[in-house]
């Protein structure tokens, strides 16, 4: 294993049809913090610190596995977004309070995390 790790960052890039309200989603509700943005005649991006991130792989079978012990039913596509907080249940309520979809309840998983919340 080398020193140093060939990838730095990873780094996930959602395109969004409503710019604004992704910034203000992630930004201002969920409170990612702003460490650049830029705009030109071409469009906008911003780039929001989410702390550390992991890749995680999964097959179809365990993917719907997570999907049902996290919500009780398929839910998600073959990308799946998380983050951790340390309070699922507070952190839940504040998107929810701004129009996100709850699709089930904060859920105690046998991996020790918590489920979604749809945006």
């Amino acid at each position: 294993m080398p020193d140093e790790p060939a990838v730095r960052e990873l780094r996930l890039v959602v395109t969004a049809d409503d710019y604004d309200a992704a910034l203000h989603f992630y930004r201002d509700v969920l409170g990612l913090a702003e460490r650049g943005a830029f705009a030109s005649e071409d469009g906008r991006v911003t780039i929001l610190e989410a702390g550390r991130a992991t890749l995680e792989l999964t097959d179809p079978n365990h993917a719907a596995f997570i999907d049902e012990v996290e919500v009780g039913r398929r839910v998600a596509g073959h990308v799946r977004v998380a983050f951790q907080v340390d309070d699922s249940v507070a952190t839940t309520a504040k998107p929810a309070a701004a129009g996100a979809e709850v699709i089930a309840e904060p859920t105690p998983t046998p991996w020790n995390s918590v489920n979604m919340t749809r945006a």
